[in-house]
Parts: C-alpha cells; structure tokens; sequence
C-alpha cells in the first residue's frame, strides 16, 4: 500500500496542527475548534492501524480479482496521459457514488458510520478509517477494470484521493476562494462530518467536489459544525468502534418479523424503521423545513 510511505508525514502534520491548535500555539483558535483529546486520538490512530493490517491482508486477493476482471475489459484505454485522466476523474466519480451509498444504504453505513464517530475535527481523524469498507468498496470499484480501467492506474488515482483527503480533516485552514468551486476543501468537508441536520449526508467528494454540486448533494458550511453522530458513541475502544453499528444492524434483523423489516434494515437508510417512525436524514430535512417557519428545530 502506497499511503503507508505516507505515514511519517501524517505524523508531522497532526504535531504541527496539535501545536497551532494549542494554548500556545501561533494563532488564537476560533471558539468552534475542539483540538486533539488524547483518548479520542488514540482511538482514531488505532482504527488507522486496523484497517492498514486490513488493507495489507487482503490487498493480493482484491488486486487479484481486478487483474481477472481486467482481461474480459470491454475497452482499452491505454495508458497514456489522456488515460490517466480518464482514470484520475473515473477514480473520483466512483467514489461520489460509493460514498454516498455509505451513507444512505444501511449496511454501507455500518462500515463507514465508525469515520464519522469522533466528535472532534483534526488530522487524526482523517485516519479513522473502517476495518470492513476494504469490502465495500469492491461492489462500486470492480466493475471498472471491465471498462478499461487499468488495475494499476486505478489503485494509484485511488491512493491520491485518499492522500488528498487527509489534508481537508481540518479546522485550522478556513475558506479557500474559487478553489472550493470544484475542489473539496476543508470547509465543504466539516459539513460533511456535521451532524446539523442540514449537514446531514452532504458533500460526499472525494477530490472534485462538482458532484455533489451536480447530484444535489452540496451544502456550503454556514452554521458552525456540530461533529460527530446524531446519537454519538459513549467509547473509545477501537473493537466497538469498528463494529458498534454491525451489532446493531444485525440485533435489528434479528428481531424483525416480516422479510420486508429484515430487507429494510440491511438496505434501507440508516433511521429507517418499519412502522413508520423512521428518522432518516432525508425525513429530518424535511421536518426541519416544515418547522423552520415556526421556530427552531
């Protein structure tokens, strides 16, 4: 895994961020920002661990099949600079999407919900990664080798999108002018990691953040940013963190009468219920418009 060269420079980069964001650190930080809490830290970096060892376990099998699916490749890019292109836009265009479904489909989001538990906002939590999408990812990404996308130009446009989301999962950088017409920036992605309801499941980008201003998805940062989860998570333990939401998932199956509630909770989005007292993010948006001519939600 390229990103792993990568790490001695993540390390930096939280210490530089932790001292500008101390007491005494260079600049006064604005009253939003939370910092590092050493608990909270620690329990990112090891879920960063745990999905490297992942990552590495699993790397020849998922490389393995991209390579078979490859051979049965409908077209033939090349590998040219135009290539590259079409690979480096693909990458990020799958990733909108694969992104998306994470938060909407409720068994991409038991994978994906343990990166958005922190309930502060720094580098760490860039590192705060899933121990299960590595096998999410898979139903959005292996269908592209079938279309000409070359393996290893895939995985190395993937790793630039992962590198350059590390450097948004901050507060210390503010507003970045034109620049956030159609790149994600640090402020599109503070929103994303909101749990206002107006942030709720909003600007999904990767690198280009023209997708969600395409797809409806959009939200500029205009209120300060509650992070975390509508119900946050009382641990720190990286094993409950990781898994949490797969317990939950399966208790709701479980306990589910009909195949319709037991389908509705695997695909339906988080906050879907059967009997109609649902609290999904669409449904809060929703009421929150229908209340904000009567006072505040």
């Amino acid at each position: 895994m390229l990103v792993m060269y990568a790490i001695p420079a993540f390390v930096v980069l939280m210490i530089v961020e932790a001292l500008v964001l101390s007491p005494w650190g260079g600049t006064a930080p604005r009253a939003r920002r939370r910092g590092y809490e050493g608990r909270d830290t620690a329990a990112s970096l090891a879920m960063g661990l745990g999905n490297v060892v992942i990552g590495v376990a699993t790397q020849a099998s998922r490389i393995a099949l991209m390579i078979w699916i490859y051979q049965f490749r409908l077209f033939d890019m090349g590998t040219g600079v135009v290539a590259w292109a079409i690979v480096l836009i693909g990458e990020d265009f799958t990733y909108y999407w694969w992104h998306r479904a994470s938060h909407e489909i409720r068994f991409m989001w038991a994978a994906h919900e343990n990166h958005h538990s922190s309930q502060h906002y720094n580098l760490s939590t860039a590192l705060r990664q899933s121990w299960t999408t590595p096998f999410t990812t898979l139903l959005f990404y292996a269908p592209l080798p079938l279309l000409g996308f070359n393996p290893a130009m895939l995985a190395v446009a993937s790793t630039i999108s992962l590198l350059y989301q590390f450097w948004i999962h901050t507060e210390v950088i503010d507003r970045l002018g034109p620049l956030e017409q159609v790149f994600n920036t640090p402020s599109h992605h503070r929103v994303h990691h909101g749990s206002n309801i107006e942030y709720l499941d909003r600007n999904h980008a990767g690198i280009l953040i023209i997708w969600d201003r395409l797809f409806g998805t959009f939200e500029p940062e205009v209120a300060a940013v509650r992070y975390g989860l509508t119900k946050n998570i009382d641990t720190f333990n990286p094993v409950r963190i990781a898994f949490l939401e797969w317990a939950q998932l399966v208790r709701d199956v479980r306990c589910a009468t009909t195949w319709r509630a037991r389908l509705g909770y695997i695909f339906c989005a988080p906050g879907w219920k059967p009997d109609g007292a649902s609290t999904t993010s669409r449904l809060l948006r929703e009421r929150r418009t229908q209340l904000s001519g009567v006072g505040e939600f």
